[in-house]
């Protein structure tokens, strides 16, 4: 089975339209057999984009053990929570050796929610000063920014700095509040920048959709936006098995699907939409 791949903007990287997230059953302790289980089974499968983030439990430490010379065959991603420059590196130096590698393809700059953390980062002594340097010094290939709060937070972020990659929320519910597909993605493509689309499934509340039975819908939906991957985290090997299908077979969503999925999901976007408060 040979998944499709797009370029992730200017990194020139091409990977798969299907990335294993760092959460599901990979954000836990203690489950290494699985994790480990689940990890080298996308990597079978030719999943070539795998993510995790400082703050996700055992999640990089789990990547470190199931890896091993399979590391060069994929593109390796984490994420710093920290907002100054010595906690981020303090950060980077943790990913790194748990993971067992000495560089990161990409390394993102985690959550940004408020004006008080883009100051905090962007500042004197600030993580992004963190970000330039492990980029200068090969630490890390390329740099990104995450968010799925505010759009307009994230938009400033990307005004503010060189970042190579943006993370945000793409799903049906998004267009209901100010949405990250409206503004940010207009803003990255100016800049040349690999968009990555998260809360796809709504942190899996989709599944629990009456009439849903099926994700796919879903996937197709965001895929039909022009990013480059979404990342996905897996509780069983069964629904990493299933994103891999609906990778395998994607095919864009008419304009008008993806209105009729928006009106269908409308009377639950609030709830679905917890995540930003």
């Amino acid at each position: 089975m040979t998944l499709p791949v797009r370029r992730l903007g200017k990194t020139g990287i091409e990977v798969t339209i299907f990335g294993l997230g760092g959460e599901g059953i990979l954000r836990t302790f203690g489950y290494e057999r699985e994790a480990s289980a689940l990890i080298n089974r996308a990597l079978d499968l030719g999943i070539t984009y795998f993510e995790s983030a400082r703050a996700y439990s055992g999640s990089e430490s789990y990547y470190g053990s199931a890896l091993k010379a399979r590391r060069t065959e994929i593109f390796l991603t984490s994420k710093s929570h920290a907002r100054d420059k010595k906690g981020a590196f303090t950060h980077l130096e943790e990913t790194l050796r748990n993971m067992k590698t000495d560089y990161l393809d990409l390394w993102q700059v985690h959550d940004v929610r408020e004006d008080a953390e883009i100051e905090e980062i962007f500042g004197v002594g600030g993580a992004i000063e963190a970000f330039t340097e492990a980029r200068e010094k090969g630490m890390v290939r390329f740099v990104g920014v995450t968010g799925h709060h505010n759009p307009l937070i994230i938009k400033k972020c990307i005004d503010l700095f060189d970042f190579d990659t943006v993370l945000i929320p793409v799903n049906p519910a998004e267009y209901a509040y100010n949405s990250f597909v409206d503004s940010v993605i207009p803003a990255a493509q100016g800049k040349d920048m690999g968009v990555i689309a998260m809360k796809t499934y709504f942190r899996g509340l989709a599944a629990k959709l009456p009439g849903f039975d099926d994700l796919e819908p879903f996937f197709r939906f965001a895929l039909s936006h022009p990013l480059a991957t979404a990342v996905i985290g897996c509780d069983s090997i069964q629904q990493l098995e299933d994103n891999v299908r609906f990778a395998a077979s994607f095919a864009h969503m008419s304009a008008g699907e993806m209105q009729n999925l928006c009106d269908l999901i409308s009377p639950n976007a609030h709830r679905l939409m917890y995540y930003k408060a």
